[in-house]
């Protein structure tokens, strides 16, 4: 190698196309992962927030063909600040699949709080709506006799872009082993509304917030550092190797351990011979008798 030659810098190997998946394959993967979760907790129904985002509106398309449309109630919950095109895009989504929905505005339930603190920041704020909304689900789970089903991607899960028992506290998580490259691709798939696949991807938390505003950076760049730090087991110096800038890895890199807390359930100290999630382990279907197992 010349002198020349090694002050080049490296040229990125593309990643993206590595995403690619059978759409077909994930569709049935992930219909019979919902209708088997659901009908294992005796239940035959699935309630499901709609916010005009391409990830809800990929997982009200799976909940539709997995239970069939008439038992998946949708609920669009606006907030004061929430933008008129995610109202929209969300009534594109029901009208296509013919969803049972509720509109609840939570605006009079988050702003007591958000009104005792005027200096509070958008991070609180967020984090309060996004709370109020789950409340709101859990709510209609019981009035509707169905599992509240989430709609979090792989990229936000890895990278804690949400909020405990907020948009994490549900019953399941049909999509969140799908990266934000392979939601759009399921989008496409699934026929979703064009207006949603193409617009930024956003929480609607305030006015003009955007996903990747808020981060820092794209998905796709995110997309890419992740598949090969999380699937494919590369270590920093090799993802680097790969073309991408080394502090932008770290710096994901570090966003997926600190937010690990996030993935898991509550540590519980262990004081006892069998202790819930130490040695008291079953798989989330266990329906044993009482007494010895």
């Amino acid at each position: 190698m010349t002198a020349a030659s090694a002050e080049q810098p490296a040229v990125m190997k593309p990643v993206l196309p590595r995403l690619r998946i059978n759409t077909d394959l994930a569709t049935r993967i992930l219909t019979g992962f919902i209708r088997d979760s659901i009908t294992k907790a005796g239940m035959t129904r699935a309630v499901i927030g709609l916010s005009g985002g391409i990830d809800s509106a990929v997982s009200a398309y799976l909940a539709a063909a997995a239970l069939g449309a008439e038992n998946v109630l949708a609920l669009r919950m606006p907030y004061a600040t929430s933008s008129a095109e995610s109202l929209s895009d969300a009534e594109a989504v029901i009208e296509d699949l013919s969803l049972p929905h509720l509109t609840i505005s939570i605006s009079e339930m988050a702003d007591p709080l958000i009104e005792r603190f005027p200096d509070m920041s958008p991070l609180r704020r967020g984090n309060i709506m996004a709370r109020m909304r789950m409340i709101a689900l859990y709510d209609q789970s019981v009035a509707w006799g169905g599992l509240v089903m989430g709609t979090s991607n792989k990229t936000e899960f890895l990278l804690g872009y949400s909020t405990i028992y907020g948009d994490s506290g549900v019953a399941l998580h049909p999509i969140a082993d799908l990266y934000k490259f392979q939601v759009r691709q399921m989008a496409r798939h699934l026929a979703a509304p064009r207006s949603i696949i193409n617009k930024p991807p956003s929480a609607d938390l305030w006015a003009g917030q955007t996903d990747e505003a808020e981060l820092g950076f794209s998905y796709d760049e995110a997309d890419q550092v992740l598949f090969l730090l999380v699937d494919e087991r590369y270590t920093v110096e090799e993802v680097a190797a790969e073309g991408f800038d080394r502090d932008f890895v770290i710096q994901i890199w570090e966003r997926v351990k600190a937010n690990h807390y996030k993935r898991t359930m509550p540590n519980i100290a262990k004081l006892s011979k069998r202790s819930i999630g130490h040695d008291f382990l079953y798989l989330r279907d266990y329906t044993g008798r009482a007494g010895r197992v």
